[in-house]
This record gives C-alpha cells, sequence and structure tokens, in this order.
C-alpha cells in the first residue's frame, strides 16, 4: 500500500554543523566547554572563542562571543554540495529570505547568511576545512584514523553536536520554513487542542531530528531553548551529572528519558546560562523517506517523560536571553 506522505523532499542541506553561543562570561562558558565537556580550544578570533568536539570532522563545533546576554548567535548548515548550496540560495532570495555572502569565518568557506522568520542567525556553505588535515602540527595525532582528534578522557567526553532547539513565536511558520527552505523533514511534533503545533522536530539526514522550534510563551522571537551535544551511551550521560555535580553546575533536570524521539537526556546550564542539553540520541534513526509525523497531544504530554518524570517547570520558563 502506497504511503500519503511525500518522500520527495530536497536533500540540499547536509547537516547542522556549529553554532555560536554568546555569553557575558565567555571566559567560563570557555572553561565550561573545555574542562567539563572536553571540546579543544582550536581558534580565537577578536570576542570569539572557538572550540572543538573530538569527533567532529570540521574545524569547530561551538564559537563562544563575548556579549552583553547570553542567546545563540549564528547556526551553521553545511551543505550537500556546492551546486546544492547554490540551488538553496537561488531558492532562498526566489522566495523571500534572501540574505548575503560574507568569507572569513574560522575555519569555513564563503557562507550564505539568512534568518528564519522568527529572526534566527543562519549560515550555509560548502567549503570547508577538515579538522583532521590541519591540526596535525599542534596536536597529538589519534590512536585511530577514522576520527578527528584523540578521544580526550575527561569530563562528559562531548563527542559532537546533535542538535538546537529553538524558541519562536510563530512555530507553524518556523516549521514551514525547516520543510520549504531548509528541505527539513518534519519527524514528530506536539499539537495543542485547536489543532495549532506548540513544538516540531525536523531531521536533514538520518538522524531523527537536527533543528526544533518550540513555542516561546512570553511571545519573544530569535530566543534559545538549547543546544544539544551527544555522547556515546547513556553511561556517558550518568557519569556526566556527577561530573557538573562536584563542579557545580547547574543540574535542571535528569538524567532520565524523554517521550518524544526517546533521547536519553541531562539538562544543565553553562556559566552564562544557555540550557546545554546532553544526549544519546543515536540509538534511533529515520530512514524512511515517507515517514509519517508522529503527534502528541496536551494530554499525553502532560503524562511527563518516557518513564514517568514530570517535566519541570523552568523547562517552559526558561530561556537565553532572559525576558522581564
Amino acid at each position: 500500500m502506497s504511503s500519503s506522505v511525500s518522500g520527495d523532499r530536497p536533500r540540499d542541506v547536509a547537516h547542522l554543523s556549529a553554532v555560536e553561543l554568546f555569553s557575558h562570561v565567555p571566559e567560563e562558558t570557555v572553561d565550561f566547554f573545555v574542562r567539563l565537556m572536553a571540546f579543544s580550544e582550536v581558534a580565537r578570533d577578536g570576542d570569539s572563542v572557538y572550540l572543538h568536539a573530538w569527533d567532529d570532522y570540521e574545524r569547530f563545533t561551538v564559537k563562544v562571543t563575548g556579549a552583553s546576554r547570553p542567546g545563540i548567535g549564528r547556526t551553521w548548515l553545511r551543505a550537500a554540495g556546492p551546486q546544492a548550496l547554490e540551488r538553496r540560495v537561488e531558492h532562498l532570495e526566489r522566495t523571500g529570505f534572501g540574505g548575503t555572502w560574507v568569507d572569513g569565518e574560522v575555519g569555513i568557506g564563503r557562507t550564505y547568511l539568512f534568518h528564519d522568520p522568527d529572526g534566527h542567525d543562519f549560515g550555509l556553505y560548502w567549503d570547508t576545512e577538515w579538522y583532521a588535515e590541519t591540526q596535525w602540527d599542534e596536536r597529538p595525532r589519534p590512536a585511530l584514523k577514522n576520527q578527528a582528534e584523540p578521544f580526550p578522557g575527561r569530563g562528559a567526553n562531548i563527542r559532537r553536536i546533535d542538535h538546537v532547539n529553538y524558541l519562536a513565536a510563530d512555530v507553524p511558520a518556523a516549521g514551514a520554513f525547516l520543510r520549504d527552505q531548509l528541505g527539513g523533514q518534519l519527524t514528530e511534533q506536539i499539537v495543542q487542542d485547536d489543532g495549532v503545533p506548540s513544538a516540531v522536530w525536523y531531521h536533514l539526514g538520518e538522524k531523527t531530528y537536527d533543528l526544533v522550534h518550540t513555542a516561546d510563551r512570553t511571545g519573544s522571537s530569535g530566543r534559545l531553548h538549547h543546544v544539544a551535544f551527544a555522547v556515546d551511551q547513556r553511561e556517558d550521560i550518568l557519569r556526566a551529572a556527577d561530573v557538573f555535580l562536584e563542579a557545580g553546575v547547574h543540574i535542571e533536570t535528569g538524567p532520565h528519558k524523554h517521550a518524544i524521539q526517546q533521547t536519553f537526556f541531562l539538562y544543565v546550564y553553562e556559566p552564562a546560562g544557555n540550557r546545554i542539553e546532553l544526549c544519546n540520541a543515536g540509538a534511533r534513526l529515520v530512514l524512511a523517506p515517507d515517514w509519517r509525523p508522529v503527534s502528541w497531544t496536551a494530554a499525553e504530554r502532560a503524562k511527563g517523560q518516557a518513564w514517568g518524570l514530570k517535566t519541570i517547570d523552568t523547562f517552559h520558563t526558561h530561556g537565553t536571553p532572559p525576558v522581564d
């Protein structure tokens, strides 16, 4: 029997690659990522510090930029190829989401900058600097040549970036942007009693999700809910909870398992107040090109997480930058 959901979507955007975080205490934020999350510092440029997770293949994973308030800056997406980049840019400009070309970002070539309907900043590019091909003069070679950097063996041992969850004033518009402009596919969503989605999960490749939009209860635009980073297994998250406990880092909720997407999770706040998730989501893949989105009702979500843990109140109220 044929599916009623179309699998014919553009694959011009390959994956989420890096994110910029604003911090009013940038050196403390950098210390959090280097000492407790096991990132490596790879470059500095002005008020920004570039950090690398040990198995991300590109030059950097997180850019920490000094600012008056916490929040999210740019999200970088790598195109599937040079022609795919040009196709997406042409489509963005033709549909009213056009931006501008820039050069000069550390490790990234010519980049097209644009915004989603909520004002979040994106950069789309193709040319990139591979970490493993450029760092051997400065850093030790890993024992296994098929990983970017030696396993750090400290802190949470973060392997790679996983996803970004943005707060949005208009979730349907934000979701339509991910679908129509970036070629994302909806995998799961929360639908309120009036039929309007309050949160949407989209993926670009085969992971269950890469980019998420959640309703901002303040009605604000351009804010961050959280950035998530992946570890190898659940036990790494349990160990990370002890690491953060000893370091005095605020643990907001978890370790536990989400009902939506079945992600094993731990949420903490880095020193500037940006919410950070540690997750182990690699066991589930969405391989069906005609995937049927899973919808959750408000009543179903009120039951709590997968094993019954109630969602903590701050999960619905805390975002960055803060709103008075």
